[in-house]
């Protein structure tokens, strides 16, 4: 039997959801597609989720190791209230190992192996209406690791009429993501290769998996932006670019916007070049090419790849300096004098 609700804890912890009790000792935990099994004592590939006495807890709930203001832009978000500042909030661990990791500071740490900060939901909720933020951004690690924390904070949030939005590694079950989802105003997947092999080699992890939860926030009605990150020697190839941008089009439509960011040598990959900027403005290329229609740079000063542009004339709808908004012609409704298409995105 899954369990699904809390009703425990040990030493001020919280028992964790989505997990399978399987002879009294040993369990299962079902919350991210790493489906670990975890004897007494032991903890997930994630660092954070502990088998104590045959149940599974939560070690990093309500332990901050990031937490800052933020433009949506740097999530990155074009397309969800442009402008707007977000309160931004991160816990340590995560449940993929990659090479390139930019955060890994936190993300490939344990709870007890750096400070954090100990702020209940209720707490994180009352500051991000003291920072007149409007938006709560779980982000920094995984936010999968954190899921009771994070599923507690959004349903408190969209109570108090804020806005939520998830920056993950979209490795995560179906069934904890579909009980998530209604609680969250807007997804960022993090597409990391289109290739079985690199996935396992540069993340320690799955490919569809990822597509599987691409899919499902696209069918829930949530807004969502893609993030591809491009290697050099890995996720770098045209053929497994436009394999990416055919599928996209085809499982989850041309409007979802795409951002293509430059790799920076961090962590494990120190010993790579970062991406050449040439590379990135051609891969966008061949995305436009196969028919994506917003699709963006980062990392980067290509003032192409930070503009919206109307899908019909090319027009400037939305112009960015970074995270600055230059322009917007785009009003509340995705409508603009400019553009005879209506935008797609949350502009309200």
């Amino acid at each position: 039997m899954i369990n699904t609700n809390r009703t425990a804890s040990v030493n001020n912890l919280t028992e964790a959801k989505f997990y399978q009790s399987l002879d009294g000792r040993t369990v299962q935990c079902q919350l991210c597609p790493n489906n670990c099994f975890l004897k007494n004592g032991q903890r997930g590939l994630c660092g954070v989720r502990e088998n104590i006495n045959g149940k599974l807890y939560s070690l990093s709930y309500g332990k901050i190791a990031a937490f800052n203001i933020d433009p949506i832009e740097k999530k990155p978000f074009y397309h969800f209230l442009p402008g707007s500042k977000v309160y931004s909030i991160g816990t340590p661990g995560c449940n993929l190992d990659c090479k390139n990791c930019q955060n890994w500071d936190i993300a490939h740490r344990k709870p007890e192996e750096i400070n954090t900060k100990e702020m209940n939901p209720e707490e994180v909720v009352r500051e991000a209406i003291a920072n007149q933020t409007g938006i709560i951004a779980f982000t920094y690690n995984e936010p999968t690791v954190f899921y009771e924390y994070m599923y507690d904070i959004a349903k408190l949030a969209k109570e108090k009429d804020l806005k939520t939005v998830v920056v993950s590694n979209g490795y995560i079950n179906s069934e904890p993501l579909k009980e998530l989802l209604p609680f969250i105003s807007a997804f960022k997947v993090d597409l990391k290769a289109f290739d079985e092999k690199t996935y396992l080699d540069l993340n320690r992890g799955k490919l569809e998996p990822v597509l599987n939860t691409i899919k499902t926030v696209k069918e829930s009605g949530v807004w969502m932006e893609i993030v591809n990150l491009v290697v050099p020697g890995y996720t770098d190839k045209k053929e497994e670019v436009q394999k990416m941008c055919r599928w996209i089009k085809e499982n989850v439509g041309p409007d979802v916007p795409v951002h293509l960011s430059r790799f920076w040598p961090n962590y494990q990959l120190t010993n790579l070049p970062p991406t050449p900027e040439k590379t990135l403005i051609e891969v966008r290329e061949i995305c436009l090419k196969e028919g994506l229609n917003y699709v963006y740079t980062g990392n980067i000063d290509h003032p192409e790849g930070n503009t919206t542009y109307c899908p019909d004339n090319d027009k400037v709808l939305i112009q960015r300096d970074g995270y600055i908004i230059n322009k917007n012609l785009v009003d509340k409704n995705g409508q603009s004098k400019e553009c005879p298409s209506q935008i797609p995105g949350v502009w309200r």
